[in-house]
This record gives structure tokens, C-alpha cells and sequence, in this order.
């Protein structure tokens, strides 16, 4: 997997009230797959897109994600809350999550 871009991971962390989300971890190869499995087993949702993992290896630790891309992450961001909120939403159904037609 060393030379594929799947190989390629970062995180991205963001909270109401901050101005753009902040690269938080990024790594490629085993520490990619390290950002994932722990991502995973916190329950964080993994998106995969490669171009936007290869934009995003480009700004440094701690920053914020730069002006360009501010319209691909939020409708990221805004996709992610959406499915937050259906998750959510089953997980309060009486049929205990069970979707039916």
C-alpha cells in the first residue's frame, strides 16, 4: 500500500466558534493507516477522497485549512452532520434503529 494514495491520511478537526478546521494529524503509509484505525475505533467517520487528502498534506500541523479550500471541506462537513443527524434519528426509532418501508 506504500505507493497507492489510500496510503494518504489526515485529520481534520473543527468546533463552532473557530474561524476554518485545523489539520490535527496527517501521515501517509503506516501512519495513515494508524490516523484511520484510530479515527475508526473513536467512531469518526473516514471519507475518502484523494484529491482532497493530497490538497490537505500540504498545510502544516495545527493550521487552519487555507481560503481555497474552505467550500470542499464544509460541504464535507455539512454531509457528515447530515448523516450524524440520521444516525441519530434511528438511534432513537422504537425499532431500535431498524429502517423499514
Amino acid at each position: 500500500m506504500s505507493g497507492d494514495k489510500r496510503s494518504l491520511a489526515v485529520a481534520l478537526k473543527y468546533a463552532p466558534g473557530d474561524r476554518a478546521p485545523k489539520v490535527v494529524a496527517k501521515g501517509r503509509g503506516l501512519i495513515a493507516q494508524e490516523i484511520i484505525a484510530r479515527a475508526k475505533e473513536h467512531g469518526v467517520y473516514v471519507h475518502e477522497s484523494p484529491e482532497l487528502v493530497t490538497l490537505l498534506q500540504q498545510v502544516d500541523l495545527d493550521d487552519h485549512i487555507p481560503p481555497a479550500l474552505y467550500i470542499a471541506v464544509a460541504e464535507l462537513l455539512s454531509w457528515l452532520y447530515q448523516l450524524e443527524q440520521k444516525a441519530i434519528g434511528q438511534a432513537l426509532s422504537p425499532n431500535g434503529g431498524a429502517a423499514s418501508e
